[in-house]
This record gives C-alpha cells, sequence and structure tokens, in this order.
C-alpha cells in the first residue's frame, strides 16, 4: 500500500519544480562541480609527456586497471591530477570502520555522537592522505621505468623532483576531490563522494559504445552478442530497481489510547527493514581492496627486471588477478559477501532499535520488548542480508564473467558500474522529491495562514 507521501509525491509537476528556486541552486551547483571534476581529468600531471601515455595504458588495457579508469572518468588513462580518484579515501573508510568495530578507543570514540563522527572523519582523510602517498609514490617510479630502455620516456624530467612533485599533485586532487563532493551534499543535492563516482563512469560511456561499434563493424562481435548485451543490461536494470526498493516491513503494535472522542484507539506501524540495506557500499568497498595492491603491482612492475623473482611474482599476481579472472571474481564475491554483513552491521543496530520501540511503549506483536525484540530483530535482518548478497554478487559478479567470456571492452555495462549509476541515480531522484515534497507543505502552509488571516 502506498504511503500518503507517496500519493502526495506522485502529483509533483514541473509547476512546482519552477518555483522550487532553491532546489534549482542546488541542481545548478551540483551540474557546476561536475564539470569542474571532468575539466580536472583533463589536466595532466607536471612533468609527464600525454603522447606516451597512450602506449602505456594500452600495455594494461583490458585489465584491473580499466576498472579504476572508469572511476576516475578517465583520468587514469591522462594520468591526470585525479587519477586515483576517491578510491583512497573509500580505502581509508574501510579501514577506519572495521578499526571503529573493533578497537576499544575507537568504539568509545564512536559512541561519543557528532564529535566523534567528525573526529573519526579525520582520521579517515589521514588515512586518504598516506595512501595517496604510497600510490603516488609507485605510479610516478612506473612512469619513469616505462620505456626506460626504448629511450621513449614518459617523463619528461625524472627524478626525485618529479617522483616528490607527482606524490603531491596527486594528493591534492584527491583531497579537492574529497572536498568538493563534501561541497555537493551539504550545497547541492545528493551523495558528492558517490555522484563524482557515478559522474567517472557515465563519462566513459561513449568511449565504451564506441569501442562496441568498432568490434562490430571489424565482424569481431556478432549482432547476437550484441542482442544478448542489450537484454542483460535492461534486465538487470529492471532487477536492480525491483531489489533496491524490496522491503521486509515488521508490524509494530503501540498501546491503546483515548482519542478526542473518548474511544480506545490502538495505532499501529510499520518497521521498514530493507533487503539490500547496505547499497552500493559492498561492490565499491570489495574493488577499492583489489585496486590498491594492483595499483601498486601494475606500476611497480615496469621498474623491476622481468627474470627476477619479485618481477615474477608481480607478473603472476597481476594474471591472477586480472579482471574477469576466475580467481578475481571469487576475491570480489567474497568481498561482496563480507561487507554487506559487516556494513549492515554498523548501520543498523538491533539493541538500540528495541530499546527504542521499549521507551516509546511500542512492540512487535507475539515479541516480548527488550532483549526478544533485538533478537528477533537481528534474526530477520539476518536472513535478509543473506538475499542482499546473494543479489549484488549475481548483479556484480554475473555481468564480469559474460563480459570475460565474450571479450567486449564495455565494463560500463557490468554489473558494479550499472549498480552504482542506478542508485545513486534512484538516490538523487529521491532527493529532489523530497525538496519537491518540502516546497509544496510550505506553499500549503502560506495558503492556511493567508486563509486564516482573511477570515
Amino acid at each position: 500500500m502506498a504511503s500518503r507521501a507517496d500519493n502526495i509525491a506522485s502529483t509533483l509537476s514541473l509547476a512546482n519544480f519552477s518555483k522550487a528556486t532553491e532546489l534549482k541552486k542546488r541542481i545548478w551547483f551540483t551540474v557546476g562541480a561536475l564539470i569542474v571534476f571532468r575539466f580536472l581529468s583533463f589536466v595532466p600531471l607536471p612533468g609527464v609527456n600525454p603522447l606516451i601515455l597512450q602506449s602505456l595504458y594500452d600495455q594494461t588495457r583490458g585489465g584491473i586497471l580499466d576498472m579504476f579508469n572508469a572511476f576516475s572518468g578517465g583520468g587514469l588513462e591522462r594520468m591526470s591530477l585525479i587519477a586515483l580518484g576517491v578510491m583512497p579515501y573509500i580505502t581509508a573508510s574501510i579501514v577506519v570502520q572495521l578499526a571503529s568495530s573493533l578497537h576499544p578507543a575507537l568504539i568509545a570514540l564512536k559512541k561519543e555522537g557528532e564529535a566523534g563522527r567528525k573526529k573519526l572523519n579525520q582520521y579517515t582523510r589521514y588515512g586518504a592522505v598516506l595512501l595517496c602517498g604510497i600510490q603516488g609514490y609507485f605510479v610516478a617510479t612506473g612512469l619513469e621505468a616505462y620505456g626506460a630502455s626504448s629511450g621513449l620516456q614518459a617523463v619528461v624530467d625524472p627524478g626525485l623532483m618529479f617522483r616528490i612533485g607527482a606524490v603531491i599533485s596527486l594528493i591534492g586532487g584527491t583531497m579537492f576531490l574529497l572536498w568538493l563532493g563534501e561541497q555537493i551534499t551539504s550545497r547541492g543535492i545528493g551523495n558528492g563522494v558517490s555522484l563524482i563516482i557515478m559522474a567517472g563512469i557515465v563519462a566513459q560511456m561513449p568511449q565504451f559504445v564506441g569501442n562496441l561499434m568498432n568490434q562490430y563493424s571489424a565482424g569481431d562481435t556478432g549482432s547476437i552478442t550484441i542482442i544478448l548485451l542489450v537484454v542483460l543490461m535492461v534486465s538487470m536494470i529492471l532487477f536492480i530497481c525491483f531489489m533496491e526498493r524490496a522491503q521486509r516491513r515488521l508490524l509494530i503494535q503501540y498501546p491503546k489510547r483515548a482519542t478526542q472522542r473518548g474511544m480506545m484507539q490502538a495505532d499501529r506501524s510499520h518497521l521498514p527493514l530493507k533487503v539490500n540495506t547496505a547499497g552500493v557500499i559492498p561492490p565499491i568497498f570489495a574493488s577499492s581492496l583489489l585496486l590498491l595492491p594492483l595499483t601498486i603491482t601494475q606500476f611497480a612492475g615496469n621498474s623491476l627486471a622481468p627474470d627476477s623473482r619479485m618481477g615474477q611474482a608481480v607478473v603472476a599476481l597481476n594474471q591472477y588477478l586480472g579482471h574477469g579472472k576466475p580467481l578475481y571474481m571469487l576475491l570480489y564475491a567474497a568481498g561482496i559477501i563480507f561487507f554487506c554483513f559487516f556494513y549492515t552491521a554498523v548501520v543498523f543496530n538491533p539493541e538500540e532499535t528495541s530499546e527504542n520501540l521499549k521507551k516509546n511503549g511500542g512492540f512487535i506483536p507475539g515479541i516480548r520488548p527488550g532483549k526478544n525484540t533485538a533478537t528477533y530483530l537481528d534474526y530477520v535482518l539476518t536472513r535478509i542480508t543473506v538475499i542482499g548478497a546473494i543479489y549484488l554478487t549475481i548483479v556484480c559478479v554475473l555481468p564480469e564473467y559474460f563480459l570475460s567470456q565474450t571479450g567486449l571492452p564495455l565494463l560500463f555495462m557490468g554489473g558494479t558500474s550499472l549498480l552504482i549509476v542506478v542508485n545513486v541515480t534512484v538516490d538523487t531522484i529521491t532527493q529532489i522529491q523530497s525538496h519537491l515534497l518540502a516546497h509544496q507543505y510550505g506553499d500549503l502552509i502560506k495558503k492556511a495562514k493567508l486563509k486564516g488571516r482573511l477570515r
């Protein structure tokens, strides 16, 4: 049954949108910030030869760096200031959230409320700077080592100064993206970091579609393969939309209360538990954990001798963990399942929810308030999280297998990319509807006050 808010939201029109001046300012600010992000992806690192970078990227094309390049909006391919994107920040947030669930000092800090959350965000930024420095150093050394034997240097003036400048530039680019994402969240519409990731993925769509058309023109890809790809993509979009709106609604009963007419009435409400409580966080976390070591090994492999043991180990690691390889998909699926349960436990606390219900006099029919309610909530949440984990694993891993078998260079059609695009789009549209709904309520209140004055 649709709620009253859903019924009002269904009546929203473009006329209401034209009157919502604050919402239009937020949308224009978001668009402007994303344009700035796209401009930054074309600004190369100082001291890098952009003409040789294309051949460097062609060596690793089809590997794990394709996903990193898609998330950064092509910044890695052009070796721009934002080549690392926001992935170091996401990896640092994984470490901080894991530590805040295990370390006693961080657990106590997490319970301090807003002050503790700000402190944890500060630790996350420090970790992002550290990871940017490590990844940036290996990127700089890999660029210096590339082409040294053939005389085609990707770096104009290699040396210590270039490494320092590259590391500082990459750290500054990532930190600027984080600041830009915070500005979008506070002054724009939607989640800033998620919108930046989605903008990077969508920006690669024309290139991926062009590669598909080139393969079709050359005869490498048949019409049946393209039809199957389109059917798979449309089916996945519909399946994602259905599962993201799926809920397990628990009936909450409140004691009977006397109304104005003297009648005793029992209030009822529902506690909605989403099937996919974690959202797009598990695939992003799992991808970032796989991208961190492979970025280092792929760029560091250029500076290692191929005959050495270390060089052979790096080559073997890149081969076994290549995009679409069985070991990569196995680790990817395991990471998604783990982060589904972990992030759900972080977001939803059954003990706290049961305590709040008990304070307000609410209870689940047939379940005693307090500890029994917390146990029941944990039981239900675990069961639906299993379904959500299976859903995310199928959506993210099945297209990866299909693309690896067909050899199509379409990471945009991959499960992770499509999941991020659909989820972020739905969340942004929901926020726009909320702003329009608030504006419509404001107009109704103004009209009611005006009628009261006239009377």
